[in-house]
């Protein structure tokens, strides 16, 4: 019998519990990050391993040991070292456009097992890489697995959770990230245990019994004819809908669409990509040797991140939503123009900063990524993951993945060429952004904590901003004859 803690039936709310299933699936489901943050972990370190640039990038290596009058912020500027990070973004953004048709027309599983087979592949063939084409054409193949993954594993968290507690299951994506570098081998193991969502199997086979009867098991009651008609009327749309891109851009669901844009773009342009990317970068442009920067790069991805991520899942479900995104973005805010600050007034081209000043700025570092992993990283996919009906779920998700893929991608190609030309100054650069989306947050993004995900069209309704443009499509709607 499955097990679980209590979800209360209030206004709004269906009934259940979270059951030991869900939590043994979703846990498994979460996994798919640990490919993301395995990637992200890996390419991170080996760009500033010396025997890694000397084997793969000696034009590089050549610069960074013999070339005395070259810039501190120069040393890495090389397209080729940036395409070998950015490659990944340009095929997962390929990826996740073939990932939505899998998602909607074959189910979440098997994007998340295909998903897992193309990381795999790409993992060995870097591994055994002895020339950059081989290295770049790995780098592919893994950014087809990040590409599924990221398409179709939020929408399984989300469709499976009970809406009390769909913010801290949501992010266990972004925990998993956070450890990614434990492995990705759990993908293709684990995939057996997961089971399709109820949505889902009313979307495909039109089996609603056994859609009832999965709704009953993740819920832990037999009680769940609310939730169940719910999901009855949003497949029926669904299934009505032939072409859901046109449907997307429809005026009614103008804030999914907004949101499915802006939300992925700011999450890019906070610069979390530049310290994940290119952290032992950024400390040995401070003068630190390269064991100190590798370890400090791992002490902040590995530690800061991922226990500021577990905070915010035992807390996202209680300050909801928006609380969060702006008390971190207030935090990344001051921690960039300090960091920036003390590098424009302490580093020079030449040289190197002194040591405590040095260590204040890891000390910034740590804070700023604390800000993100607790606030924008998690929230940047639980939000859009929850906000669509099931008739656009799909092609809305994959509008997210693939805003993300493409300013990641732009953000990588051209970062260490923008630490050349801005030098300190990419910090306040990236801090503006910081602003600008807390600013987004506290004007036009509702609250979402508590919502079931089938209702969630009421907070749109409800919005200074968003009910007009909600109710102006509903009036035009009604005029059109029939």
């Amino acid at each position: 019998m499955a097990v679980g803690l209590a979800v209360a039936s209030e206004g709004g709310q269906y009934n259940g519990r979270i059951t030991s299933f869900v939590i043994l699936s979703c846990m498994v489901a979460s996994m798919g990050g640990l490919i993301f943050g395995y990637d992200i972990g890996i390419s991170g370190g080996v760009t500033s391993m010396e025997p890694f640039l000397k084997k793969f990038f000696p034009e590089v290596y050549d610069r960074m040991k013999e070339d005395t009058k070259i810039s501190n912020y120069c040393k890495f500027d090389s397209q080729l070292l940036t395409s070998f990070t950015s490659s990944l973004y340009v095929s997962g953004l390929v990826a996740s456009f073939f990932a939505s048709f899998v998602t909607r027309h074959f189910g979440r599983k098997p994007s998340i097992v295909a998903g897992g087979a193309a990381f795999l592949s790409g993992s060995a063939l870097n591994g055994a890489a002895t020339n950059l084409c081989m290295l770049i054409f790995g780098r592919v193949l893994l950014g087809v697995g990040v590409g599924f993954a990221n398409q179709s594993v939020p929408l399984y968290l989300s469709e499976m959770a009970p809406p009390r507690y769909r913010g801290a299951i949501n992010n266990g994506f972004q925990l998993c990230v956070g450890i990614g570098v434990l492995s990705a081998n759990f993908i293709n193991f684990g995939t057996e245990k997961i089971e399709e969502t109820p949505n889902s199997l009313i979307q495909r086979f039109n089996d609603e019994q056994k859609a009832k009867t999965m709704l009953q098991r993740i819920r832990g009651t037999a009680d769940v004819e609310a939730e169940f008609d719910d999901l009855i009327k949003a497949s029926l749309v669904s299934k009505s809908t032939e072409h859901p891109i046109k449907k997307i851009i429809q005026k009614n669901y103008r804030p999914q669409l907004v949101m499915a844009i802006a939300i992925p773009f700011f999450q890019q342009v906070t610069g979390i990509n530049v310290i994940s990317f290119y952290a032992p970068i950024l400390f040995r442009t401070l003068g630190l040797n390269e064991s100190v920067s590798l370890i400090m790069s791992a002490l902040i991805a590995g530690v800061v991140g991922t226990a500021s991520t577990f905070l915010s899942m035992l807390i996202v479900d209680k300050l909801g939503r928006r609380v969060m995104l702006l008390c971190g973005g207030v935090q990344m805010f001051v921690s960039q123009i300090m960091i920036g600050s003390i590098m424009a007034a302490k580093l020079g081209d030449h040289g190197s900063i002194d040591k405590g000043y040095a260590y204040f700025v890891l000390t910034m570092i740590c804070i700023y990524v604390s800000g993100f992993a607790w606030s924008w990283g998690p929230l940047g996919w639980l939000i859009p993951s929850e906000i669509f009906p099931l008739e656009i779920r799909s092609v809305g998700q994959t509008i997210v993945v693939a805003v993300n893929f493409i300013f990641t991608f732009i953000v990588a190609q051209t970062f260490l060429a923008m630490l050349c030309h801005f030098k300190s100054g990419i910090f306040f650069f990236f801090g503006g952004w910081v602003a600008a989306m807390t600013a987004f947050v506290y004007l036009l993004l509702p609250e979402t904590k508590k919502v079931p995900i089938e209702l969630m069209d009421r907070v749109w309704r409800q919005h200074w901003f968003w009910k007009r443009i909600v109710e102006e499509s509903d009036e035009k709607t009604k005029m059109e004859p029939a």
